[in-house]
């Protein structure tokens, strides 16, 4: 299991997992997935079809909305744990493969553990995207479902602006600039913006700022 959107500033955050028996990994090697940042757009969409046409496979969409709503009574780190184990839920495993979202990589396994239906194995550390073939494989199906997404999310607010909504990440200067164009022009923050994230909010102040002056 991996997810893509952890960090953004706009859209949602997705989680997928992806089962194979042991012996099917082979296949995976064969075509030689990678974890989903260090392949290019078009190499990770071709993936994505095989794998999702040859492996079981479920993935999660939290939306920017949800994301604000639970942080009022989790962090983000219990929060993905929980998606983590809702997707675990969905077909039983002996043995969960999972890129560790916290620094601590065993509290952030004992989350998830605590939310899993049935006895198995976890294994969660850092780079597993890119260590395991099974990871890489969530990694991508979770990364091309996202950027299917903001896509969508781009057609939708851009036409509205005129100007380029950039990947949605904090360190994007075309989303940033974009957030600031919005807020100016229409008084509130554009849809699917994480509000309750610190680059929104220091936003806000810099506008509210430049109008008292």
């Amino acid at each position: 299991m991996d997810e893509a959107g952890r960090g953004p500033v706009i859209g949602p955050m997705v989680v997928a997992g992806v089962w194979m028996d042991a012996e099917e990994e082979h296949k995976l090697l064969e075509m030689k997935v990678r974890d989903s940042k260090k392949l290019i757009r078009h190499r990770r969409e071709r993936l994505a079809e095989y794998i999702k046409k040859n492996f079981i496979h479920h993935f999660i969409v939290v939306e920017a909305e949800d994301i604000d709503n639970l942080r009022q009574i989790m962090t983000m780190n219990q929060l993905e744990a929980y998606i983590f184990a809702k997707i675990a839920n969905m077909e039983r495993a002996d043995v969960y493969y999972i890129d560790a979202a916290s620094t601590n990589e065993n509290a952030f396994k004992d989350l998830i553990r605590q939310s899993i239906m049935h006895d198995c194995e976890i294994i969660c550390e850092h780079g597993a995207d890119d260590k395991y073939a099974i990871v890489s494989a969530a990694s991508i199906v979770a990364k091309v479902e996202r950027d299917a997404r903001i896509k969508k999310i781009a057609e939708e607010l851009e036409k509205k602006l005129e100007m380029p909504l950039g990947s949605g990440y904090p360190s994007d200067e075309r989303t940033i600039e974009f957030i600031k164009a919005w807020l100016e022009k229409y008084g509130e923050m554009p849809p699917h913006v994480r509000k309750s994230w610190k680059t929104v909010k220091r936003i806000e102040d810099e506008i509210r700022q430049k109008k008292l002056f």
